[in-house]
């Protein structure tokens, strides 16, 4: 599903999510239904989980 017709379903207030299909009513949460979209279809890798590791080890550092 491409990208203009994801974020058109969000404006048009019918784009459902999960199985209960409750409909999206927030930008970011359409950004991510997006992103699960694509990576469904192999057109972007996974997310990384270092990055995430990273940054909070960044954080504790800075505060030392």
């Amino acid at each position: 599903m491409p990208a203009s017709e994801v974020m058109e379903l969000y404006r048009q207030r019918k784009l459902h999510s999960g199985k209960d299909g409750k409909i999206v009513r927030k930008k970011k949460q359409a950004k991510a239904i997006l992103l699960s979209y694509l990576r469904k279809e192999g057109r972007i890798g996974p997310r990384k989980a270092n990055a995430a590791k990273k940054a909070r080890g960044k954080r504790i550092a800075a505060k030392r």
